[in-house]
Formats: C-alpha cells, structure tokens, sequence
C-alpha cells in the first residue's frame, strides 16, 4: 500500500502535467467533489487522497487517450 507522502506526490505531479500540458483541464478539478469536501474537517488519508488519485487519472484517460501520457 502507497503511503501519503507517495500519493501526494502523485497527486502533484498528475496536476502539474493537467496544468502545464493540459491546460483546459484545470476546470475539473475545481469541480471535483474530492476538492471541496462537506465536512467541516476532513479527514485526509490514504483511501482519500487513492480516490482523488484515481479520478485524476480518470480525467486524463478519458480526455487524451491518444496522447502517451506517464503517470505511474
């Protein structure tokens, strides 16, 4: 299992790509749920920041699947 620290890196480096090559897509992540929690303090762990991973990388399959894009 991916410790915190791993997946905000991640998490960082997929936004930084979205930003930088995919500028248009910054958009979505205003938008996404994972960004705006409906609770006063959110609990921040691993299962968290794994979904919030995850529908970031659901944004970029879905929108450049012809572009070779790493984020392993």
């Amino acid at each position: 299992m991916k410790t915190e620290k791993e997946l905000n890196e991640k998490i960082l480096k997929i936004t930084l790509l979205m930003k930088t090559e995919y500028p248009e897509l910054s958009k979505y992540l205003l938008e996404m749920p994972e960004t705006i929690p409906d609770v006063k303090n959110p609990e921040m762990n691993t299962k968290v920041l794994k979904e919030y991973l995850n529908s970031l990388k659901e944004i970029l399959d879905k929108y450049a699947p012809n572009h070779n894009i790493d984020i392993s």
